[in-house]
């Protein structure tokens, strides 16, 4: 995966942004957060909106939009006057980021077998009803240690379709 001198780092949920945050901060992955627009994860779903706020400030050279999403099928159709401009890498954490604190928890097997949602998961059988906060993913993987081992064994675990990147493609 090549990047670009600037960095849009785009987030789906709080969980997701939690985790990114987790891992500029501890210098793990394969930028540093002065490398990214406004130094923070971006919000920002639609490819209009992220246009309107950030692309129409001129930038010298290409950006890379890195989105982190759980749906292979969400698309960011950028307008013909910058889709040029931009790299747009999709690291997908299918079929939720949630995924990440069940493989941690060694509930990888018992989440298969339970025929739920990885969110529904956590809240009724793990007991964490905050899971998709920012404040509680923050707290829960706040030994990035753990963080790193759950994003290797999930890539392990995982179905990726040729092609796909994942959390650990974005490590360094």
């Amino acid at each position: 995966m090549e990047l670009s001198k600037y960095k849009a780092c785009i987030c789906e949920g709080s969980a997701e942004s939690a985790i990114i945050d987790i891992l500029v901060d501890n210098n793990l992955l394969l930028f540093p957060r002065d490398e990214m627009l406004d130094e923070k994860v971006i919000r920002c779903r639609g490819a209009k909106n992220f246009e309107e706020r950030y692309l129409r400030k001129g930038f010298n050279g290409k950006i890379s939009v890195i989105r982190i999403l759980d749906s292979r099928k969400e698309n960011f159709k950028l307008s013909k006057a910058y889709e040029h401009k931009v790299d747009v890498i999709n690291i997908v954490t299918a079929p939720e980021i949630e995924m990440l604190i069940i493989i941690n928890e060694g509930k990888y097997e018992n989440y298969k077998s339970s025929g739920k949602k990885p969110s529904e998961y956590c809240k009724t059988t793990l007991h964490f009803h905050n899971v998709k906060t920012y404040d509680f993913v923050k707290s829960y993987f706040s030994d990035c240690e753990s963080l790193l081992s759950a994003i290797r064994e999930y890539r392990r675990l995982s179905n990726i379709p040729r092609g796909e990147y994942t959390l650990l493609d974005l490590l360094k």
